[in-house]
């Protein structure tokens, strides 16, 4: 069964389907769990009391899972004002208190992924080696699943072999690669790719970019000037500008949101490799001190283990102490 979520974007709704994945979620955020749950509870169990030492040895622990300064200092703050009030009585309450306000945290009722005007444009930044071919690549599969008609542009013309890399992507999504030689204007591929998504009638246009940050000028200077190219042949687009970050960075993903915000209208962060670090707290940080929300999320290699960001989901798996899954 399929129905739609987010703005109209279909999800399976098969329970056995949605629990094997939340299981993945899980597994996949093992080593974030190791780092932050499993440690929290090792502290709870060793503490008598919500005291000053409990506070300080609480913050290293949401500060070296990369929860964020900013994020950490509100949430000890929370912490300590709850158990003044008596909302929290002992040290056992502390985590069913931290899932809740992280909880609250991450929570985002905006659309998932806007889809809308033909084509639909989405713009696809991120520093290179943080696996945003790829992720085009999945993004591209997951919409031609339910039928979507996609393309993709290949905008990255200064990364040797990226077109090449978009290719392969596209042949397995099954989707149409507009790209240009190497060195050639981006614009220019974006622009033949917007004439060709609109002659064959295509519902959504992706286009990856070079993700250079040594030079900011170039980079601002680069993406301008195909945002003004967007707009000038599908005025309302993009219609979503998604930034990839690879979470094994922890928090150097947020000083490289911190450019990409400067130079571009970032609408949603795509955050890969969550299966690979012990720093996913990271989802945390991004949406409390970026205001940012994580739309898509990458927890393997395989296709499927590419999915849209459930927040409850992942909140859920974050704090799993043992327990059986809830039921999807």
């Amino acid at each position: 069964m399929y129905g739609t979520k987010g703005g109209g974007i279909p999800v399976r709704r098969g329970a056995g389907e949605r629990m094997s994945f939340f299981e993945n979620l899980k597994q996949s955020l093992a080593k974030t769990r190791q780092n932050f749950t499993d440690r929290i509870s090792e502290l709870v169990g060793a503490s008598a009391k919500i005291d000053e030492d409990f506070l300080d040895e609480l913050e290293m622990i949401l500060l070296t899972a990369d929860v964020g300064v900013t994020t950490t200092e509100e949430l000890i703050e929370d912490v300590r004002k709850a158990a003044k009030k008596r909302e929290i009585t002992g040290t056992s309450e502390v985590i069913p208190f931290l899932k809740k306000r992280v909880a609250e945290l991450l929570r985002d009722d905006g659309v998932r992924t806007r889809i809308s005007g033909h084509p639909t444009v989405i713009l696809v930044v991120g520093v290179n080696g943080v696996g945003k071919t790829t992720t085009i690549g999945k993004l591209a599969n997951y919409f031609h699943l339910f039928n979507y008609k996609v393309m993709l542009a290949a905008g990255d013309t200064f990364r040797a072999a990226a077109s090449a890399q978009l290719k392969i992507w596209g042949e397995r999504a099954g989707c149409d690669v507009i790209a240009h030689e190497e060195g050639a204007d981006p614009a220019a591929v974006v622009f033949d790719a917007l004439k060709a998504a609109k002659a064959r009638d295509v519902d959504i246009l992706f286009v990856d970019t070079a993700g250079r940050l040594h030079n900011k000028a170039n980079l601002m200077n680069e993406l301008a000037k195909m945002d003004r190219v967007i707009k000038r042949e599908v005025p309302d687009a993009p219609q979503e500008v998604f930034l990839v970050l690879d979470a094994t960075t922890g928090q150097n993903a947020i000083t490289q949101a911190k450019v990409f915000t400067e130079t571009t209208h970032v609408t949603g962060v795509i955050l890969t490799k969550l299966d690979g670090t012990a720093k996913g707290g990271v989802v945390v940080a991004i949406r409390r001190e970026l205001g940012l929300p994580v739309k898509w999320i990458g927890i393997g290699e395989g296709m499927m283990d590419f999915r849209p960001f459930e927040p409850d989901k992942f909140v859920e798996a974050l704090f799993d102490m043992g327990n059986q899954a809830a039921e999807s």
